[in-house]
């Protein structure tokens, strides 16, 4: 009895490279579909792509919580200073002074635009901001937190000094 061919195995095969050379990780564009839908980056984890300029598309839901709060501290802020002009006080920052000028609406829609801009950039660049000095965004909205919490307590006292 004469044997055929012999059936070739998968594994005995040489395998076929399938991988194109073209790093996958190169790309790291900011895209509206992982805006929307969200992505699958969350952290950026090897050394050689902190060095880039490589964006996240997953956040914590305890940054999201600290960019609400600061908002809505930004939106308290805007109308306690309205309720203090009312009363004779003035407002120190020229830009603010110049919307406050144009009225109360453009001061509120400037005040919390150019705060969620602001937001907005730090969450987006969150990994590279103020690397210099080795603080991160996420440590950074603490100190705009803070900073607002004390804006806050002041205009609620000077309240309390106009009323008493």
């Amino acid at each position: 009895m004469t044997k055929g061919p012999k059936a070739e195995r998968p594994q005995d095969r040489p395998q076929q490279e399938r991988r194109s050379g073209v790093d996958r990780r190169g790309t790291s564009k900011l895209t509206l579909r992982s805006l929307v839908w969200g992505g699958r980056r969350e952290l950026i984890r090897r050394r050689e792509d902190r060095r880039k300029w490589t964006y996240v598309d997953r956040y914590q839901q305890s940054l999201f919580g600290i960019v609400v709060i600061i908002l809505l501290l930004s939106v308290v802020d805007a109308v306690l200073t309205l309720l203090l002009i009312d009363h004779g006080a003035m407002e120190v920052n020229p830009i603010m002074a110049f919307y406050l000028n144009l009225g109360p609406q453009a001061f509120m829609f400037v005040k919390y635009a150019l705060t969620s801009a602001g937001l907005v950039i730090l969450v987006l660049f969150r990994d590279r901001f103020m690397k210099s000095v080795g603080m991160g965004a996420g440590v950074f909205l603490y100190v705009i937190l803070a900073a607002f919490v004390g804006v806050v307590s002041w205009e609620i006292y000077l309240i309390h000094k106009v009323f008493a």
